[in-house]
């Protein structure tokens, strides 16, 4: 059975600025990072024993990145130390960690540590998920819509949230949303600079809601950040990175992967039509479920501004920004298509993940010391 709405269980550690259009923002201290997660492995442990230093040259062949290669031989997108390691390299180009140096973000040796990591991640990807077949620049939107149409089904998660999920299956949906949802679109964002013509106009125009329109109450993080304490969680930036598996942190990394590579410009607009195509109705599944558990209207809003505006963004995504663009470069069609495809596959393995683990009476989320109960 479900369980009640609990609005008392809100964490109320900041102080609330009520803005114009009368949303509150409970901004975080300013200057605040998150810690450094706990290890998962080897690679993890080497990694964080060198950032808390300064900056300095690793010495590649102690590391065993490269002395046990064996390391590798596991799916990637599941492999937790892989994951991770990947994860803390991108976030330096975020926000950081307390106590990390902010010039390892462009440190020579820690962009070999991590070239090492996406080449195994990259390679884990392709095997994950072909390459589409060729299609001429003007068969890009369709192409798109097929994807969608004929991606392998797997479980329906957003289906479940919306009508049975109990609140605590509910919270742990939040939690792993969290480490995307409160950095906003900028993966995304990184795609501007490498665009001209009308995809450099349309992007920009799609992004424009993610930041709230110029209305700091309105950003898609904050407003997530409303959703996370009406459900009772820490909206703290990175507060549950110990507990989310590989798996979501790889929805994650793919994301950084495209974004701040220029040869991977294709597959960024690619992956963020997807997400606009499927999100409308997802996110009017999300709101429905909380207002099953009795969240209000502040918890549901996060999920009512998506569905409200992806439906109308998903036009401008598919035509404006990749059909001009795989105008302007032929050569790239694939690339749009194959972003696109690595954004369905990696949702699916998502919600195997979590629905495998619901199914079975145990936790999606990571247990062990560094893993408190939510």
């Amino acid at each position: 059975m479900a369980r009640e709405f609990d609005a008392s269980a809100h964490y109320g550690r900041r102080i609330a600025d009520v803005h114009d259009d009368g949303i509150a923002v409970k901004d975080q201290l300013p200057g605040r990072a998150p810690a450094l997660p706990a290890v998962r492995g080897p690679i993890t442990s080497m990694l964080f024993e060198r950032l808390v230093r300064p900056p300095h040259r690793f010495g590649l062949l102690s590391l065993p990145l490269l002395s046990f290669p064996a390391r590798f031989a596991g799916p990637v997108l599941m492999d937790e130390d892989v994951q991770l390691a990947l994860f803390v390299c991108y976030e330096l180009h975020y926000r950081g960690f307390a106590g990390v140096d902010d010039r390892w973000e462009w440190s020579p040796s820690l962009l070999e540590v991590r070239e090492i990591l996406e080449a195994r991640f990259e390679e884990g990807l392709a095997r994950a998920i072909p390459y589409p077949p060729a299609s001429r620049p003007e068969q890009t939107r369709q192409a798109l819509a097929e994807l969608v149409g004929t991606a392998v089904d797997g479980p329906d998660l957003a289906g479940f949230l919306q009508g049975q999920a109990d609140l605590e299956q509910f919270r742990e949906f939040g939690a792993h949303r969290s480490i995307h949802h409160l950095r906003e679109a900028g993966p995304h964002t990184w795609a501007i600079p490498g665009l001209d013509g009308r995809p450099k106009a349309a992007l920009p125009a799609i992004q424009a809601d993610e930041y709230g329109g110029g209305s700091a109450g309105r950003t898609r993080s904050e407003l997530f950040r409303a959703t996370m304490r009406g459900l009772g969680l820490d909206d703290s930036y990175g507060a549950y990175l110990d507990r989310v598996p590989a798996i979501t942190l790889a929805i994650s990394n793919t994301m950084s992967l495209f974004g701040l590579h220029r040869r991977h410009l294709g597959a960024l607009l690619g992956h963020l039509a997807v997400f606009e195509t499927i999100s409308s109705i997802s996110n009017r599944r999300y709101s429905t479920g909380l207002g099953r558990l009795g969240g209000d209207e502040a918890t549901r809003r996060f999920y009512d501004e998506h569905a409200r505006a992806d439906a109308v963004r998903e036009q401008t995504a598919a035509h404006d920004m990749c059909g001009e663009f795989v105008t302007r470069h032929p050569t790239r069609v694939g690339d749009v298509l194959y972003g696109a495809a690595c954004a369905l596959t990696l949702d699916r393995l998502f919600a195997e993940h979590v629905m495998s683990r619901w199914r079975r009476g145990a936790s999606s989320l990571r247990e062990g010391d560094a893993a408190a109960k939510l």
